[in-house]
């Protein structure tokens, strides 16, 4: 086989795993996570009740899920979940693992408030350099946090790491960041993969620093 056939083959065959690897993933993840929820769920309640078949675990768990969410639009819901969470705030160790989560979901739910939904460039200099990282900005208030953690004029910003799970949360004044016309969505692929996946569509008009002051 010469080279041009060779080449031909490989580009091809490239081509192919690019379009198939993240479909193949993302379905695996589905199933993962199916299969993780049907067999603790689907555990309990084959020791519960007197019958079971396959997939009634997961069914339970999605209507659970769905179920809290409409109990936790009642407020004697709410105030016990709330007095829940206090609890769980006060073990250790457990404080810092259901924080983290907590924190986590809060941050993507709340994709659509311009608290946690503003992709920016932050300047740096690198060698000798300037250069720019893109982040999405966590907070913009300090209040009610420990002094020194950020001033009026500061916001925080995440970082994301290229092809890992990973970041740094930086403090920074707002004027070291550029706001850029892209989604969280976008702005977490195009971090996450080192700049080769990032869609055309943009999430619309972002404001200045200047015009946010």
């Amino acid at each position: 086989m010469d080279k041009t056939a060779m080449r031909f083959v490989g580009t091809t065959f490239l081509k192919g795993l690019v379009a198939v690897l993240p479909i193949i993933v993302t379905i695996y993840l589905i199933i993962w996570l199916a299969t993780l929820l049907e067999s603790v769920i689907g555990g309990m309640v084959s020791w519960l009740l007197p019958f079971y078949f396959p997939g009634l675990g997961l069914l339970l768990a999605i209507g659970g899920i769905f179920v809290v969410g409409i109990l936790l639009n009642a407020w004697l819901v709410r105030a016990v979940f709330e007095l829940g969470e206090r609890i769980l705030h006060r073990i250790p160790l457990v404080k810092t693992v259901y924080g983290a989560v907590q924190d986590l979901m809060g941050f993507f739910s709340r994709s659509g408030d311009t608290q946690a939904s503003q992709v920016v460039m932050v300047h740096v200099e690198i060698a000798g350099v300037p250069a720019r990282i893109i982040g999405v900005v966590t907070r913009e208030d300090f209040e009610g946090l420990p002094d020194g953690l950020g001033l009026p004029d500061h916001i925080a910003v995440y970082l994301p790491m290229s092809y890992q799970i990973g970041g740094y949360t930086v403090v920074l004044p707002r004027d070291k960041v550029t706001p850029v016309d892209m989604s969280i969505d976008q702005a977490m692929r195009y971090a996450v993969t080192a700049g080769m996946s990032v869609t055309s569509a943009g999430r619309g008009p972002i404001d200045s620093p200047a015009e946010q002051g």
